[in-house]
């Protein structure tokens, strides 16, 4: 998955070592945040010393991130994890704000509605031609018509 945006916000790093290997590791968040209408913001990680270095990410630029998703389960709550593998810098912002892809969307042309026949009704109240104009609403012409089934 990618997502284009800028970094609004650098997390302290964090680091430790692994209870398993005894290998020392380095992780750090970051929060970019979207281009669109109603901009959304994203925290993701990038863990290892070397890719951190690699990336190299820094708060104010604009980026294309490329992540992917994991959840995982604590005390019965679920908690999602954004890992970043990639991260481009070439993106084109124009000077509006918006990326260059979102600009290039056009809204769908307006359809026009047929005009409905001024001749017919349709709905309730309304009088059809069927002869039912002089029936009243108790059951018929005289009113002593029952024309329920039961």
């Amino acid at each position: 998955m990618e997502i284009e945006g800028k970094i609004i916000a650098v997390l302290p790093a964090r680091g430790g070592t692994s209870a398993r290997t005894g290998a020392a590791w380095k992780s750090q968040e970051f929060v970019i945040e979207t281009f669109d209408q109603y901009p959304r913001k994203c925290v993701f990680r990038i863990f290892g010393e070397d890719r951190l270095n690699q990336m190299n990410v820094q708060l104010g630029e604009v980026l294309r991130v490329s992540f992917d998703i994991d959840a995982h389960e604590y005390n019965g709550r679920w908690y999602n994890d954004v890992s970043a593998w990639r991260v481009d810098r070439n993106v084109s912002v124009p000077s509006d704000g918006q990326p260059v892809a979102a600009a290039s969307i056009q809204p769908a042309p307006a359809v026009e509605q047929p005009a409905a026949p001024a001749s017919e009704s349709v709905g309730f109240g309304a009088a059809s031609s069927g002869g039912a104009a002089g029936m009243d609403m108790m059951g018929g012409a005289g009113g002593n018509v029952d024309d329920l089934p039961f």
